[in-house]
């Protein structure tokens, strides 16, 4: 088994620059030092430290083993800290990855009534590109992961994705740049400035060819990974960009924007990954049930494709999140 003792003094080397500092940190001697970093090296079987001149530096096997050593050590340290507080004080960790593509206004709404459980939370996010937070995942450093794709299958990660709603897109535009848009949707959007989900996005290839198939060609002058500054930029008039509808008006609120068009027959949809399929953690069950009943609700719907009418139609009004669409007649979008 991994002596724990021995980790702490490489792990105490490393971080002072050498077994001198360290020695003195720890009120030990040089020797002492020397001597368990020793066997800790011949426990492992391959040399944690090389000299060089007067300096020890990590080797790559070092260099892994100082990784984790931080992370049980923060551990550590955080267990320490929570048993030290009162019952009356505890709070139970909640670690959640949100993927760049997803919208922060959603993350907010969805995460929000993780704290205001009964029993209280600490909530840790972290923002970052999908297949990292997925590698976060699969060793247990997140609870869940907030994604707009479903776990992809190439991945070697055992999880679980957990469908949260989906619903149509929505085209937002500052209030000068709306102005400056003549004729009906979507025509009005041949020639407009547009600026595009980044790659990563699970909606950025269906909008495009959306767009392909109305025979519009917008004026890409952006593309950005997180949705957040994309909103910036639009709200500043650089140009049009895309919302989910069950947060359309939100968004229009919130960033001085106006809704010059929408469409159903492409869908946002939002996925709650996890490593366990029968989900225990009170946070994510608290979350999946606010998704369907409040976030998505009535909103939520697959989308529909036509099989008789050979142009899709889309409207400029939105309806509010949680409304019941109007009846539509079959082959068109809203």
């Amino acid at each position: 088994m991994l002596n724990y003792r021995h980790l702490h003094y490489f792990w105490s080397v490393a971080k002072c620059g050498g077994i001198t500092r360290a020695s003195e940190r720890l009120h030990l001697t040089p020797q002492t030092f020397s001597g368990q970093l020793g066997q800790f090296e011949q426990q492992l079987g391959r040399p944690l430290f090389r000299r060089v001149g007067r300096r020890m530096e990590l080797t790559e096997t070092g260099e892994l083993a100082l990784s984790y050593a931080e992370e049980m050590f923060q551990v550590g340290a955080e267990l320490e800290e929570m048993l030290s507080r009162r019952p009356e004080q505890r709070r139970l960790p909640f670690r959640v990855g949100i993927a760049d593509a997803v919208p922060k206004t959603i993350a907010h709404r969805l995460l929000s009534p993780a704290l205001s459980l009964p029993e209280p939370v600490r909530l840790l996010c972290r923002a970052d590109r999908l297949d990292r937070l997925l590698a976060e995942l699969a060793i247990h450093r997140l609870d869940m992961v907030l994604a707009d794709r479903p776990l992809p299958a190439n991945m070697d990660v055992k999880g679980y994705s957990h469908p949260l709603g989906q619903c149509g897109v929505a085209f937002l535009a500052a209030p000068n740049l709306a102005a400056q848009l003549s004729g009906s949707f979507p025509a009005k959007l041949d020639g407009a400035p547009l600026l595009l989900p980044g790659e990563d996005s699970a909606l950025r290839t269906p909008l495009l060819r959306w767009l392909e198939r109305q025979k519009v060609r917008p004026r890409i002058v952006g593309e950005f990974d997180d949705s957040a500054l994309l909103k910036s930029f639009g709200q500043a008039g650089a140009g049009l960009f895309v919302a989910p509808t069950a947060i359309a008006a939100f968004v229009s609120d919130q960033y001085r924007v106006r809704a010059v068009g929408r469409i159903d027959s492409i869908a946002e949809q939002l996925f709650a990954i996890t490593t366990e399929r029968r989900l225990s953690h009170p946070a994510i069950v608290a979350i999946i049930q606010v998704a369907r009943d409040q976030v998505f609700g009535a909103t939520t719907r697959a989308p529909r494709r036509s099989s008789k009418a050979p142009q899709e139609q889309a409207q400029t009004s939105l309806q509010p999140a949680g409304s019941r669409a109007r009846s539509r007649s079959p082959g068109k979008d809203s």
